[in-house]
């Protein structure tokens, strides 16, 4: 078992990403490029319909929920919600500028959700899972909300050799000593890797079949600097540890991981996930 006190895990997780708000804000539109065959993948796995209910988990600044919405076709149902207060604002103020009017905006804790049981038909999550406290509560009360038939449709980050963009700077903090190198069992951005765990935990949670698929994409930054401030601004427990370390401390570790990256057209891959 890990050795992480989840209740802490969660505050501290709470707190990071009320903060990292504002930067997936700015970076909204970047990542939603990035992301688009994650994200595109996702959707289309879960097929929303015009009149369904479709809930959105973990739905950050907003981008996969609002690709789901202009299929329903203002028919019917999208709650986008998320644990952090302020990405919940910053989706509400993105939904109003692309003119949706079928969407309600909620702050929900996945483990704990305030919603009926057999209330929805579709539940995307994008990224959030493997960061969760108690990834196997979420997703039993994922399982919980879906009405029969319902489809749960999510993305979680691929090995860490397939995604250099985070596993570099996080190898360089470890090997310097400013993180713990990471539990099995503890959530994290590669907890969910193994298309094992994966498997436990959803037919864990009484989804009875599921289809994974690895999906690539690539970031492309214009330079180093471009690539340090979005790690800076939106990269969760790898930016609140660097805003920890003092002045020569933080240019230390930026330069080991300039020289560790691969260049700036950095490769990523994720797994999703269709469950039913």
């Amino acid at each position: 078992m890990p050795r992480v006190d989840i209740a802490e895990y969660r505050q501290q997780s709470q707190e990071t990403w009320e903060r990292m708000a504002s930067g997936w804000d700015r970076w909204n539109q970047m990542l939603a490029e990035a992301s688009r065959p994650v994200t595109d993948h996702m959707v289309a796995a879960l097929d929303p319909k015009p009149g369904e209910t479709i809930l959105e988990l973990a739905s950050g600044a907003g981008v996969g929920g609002f690709v789901a919405a202009s299929l329903m076709e203002g028919e019917g149902r999208l709650i986008m919600s998320d644990f952090a207060s302020n990405m919940v604002k910053a989706c509400e103020r993105r939904g109003a500028e692309l003119g949706f009017n079928n969407v309600e905006y909620r702050v929900m804790d996945a483990e704990s959700m305030d919603l009926d049981d057999d209330s929805v038909d579709g539940v995307l999550c994008r990224w959030a899972y493997m960061l969760m406290g108690d990834p196997a509560a979420a997703l039993r009360e994922t399982r919980r909300v879906l009405r029969d038939g319902g489809r749960l449709s999510f993305s979680v980050w691929a090995a860490p050799e397939d995604n250099p963009w985070a596993s570099v700077p996080g190898r360089v903090l470890v090997q310097r000593g400013h993180m713990q190198p990471p539990e099995s069992g503890a959530p994290g951005i590669f907890a969910m890797a193994n298309p094992a765990r994966i498997e436990e935990l959803v037919k864990g949670a009484g989804f009875e079949s599921l289809e994974l698929r690895e999906v690539p994409m690539s970031w492309h930054f214009e330079s180093f600097d471009e690539f340090w401030t979005y790690t800076n601004e939106i990269a969760g427990a790898l930016a609140a540890v660097i805003a920890e370390l003092d002045e020569s401390e933080q240019r230390a570790v930026r330069s080991e991981i300039e020289a560790a990256l691969p260049g700036c057209d950095l490769p990523g891959a994720c797994i999703n996930v269709l469950a039913r």
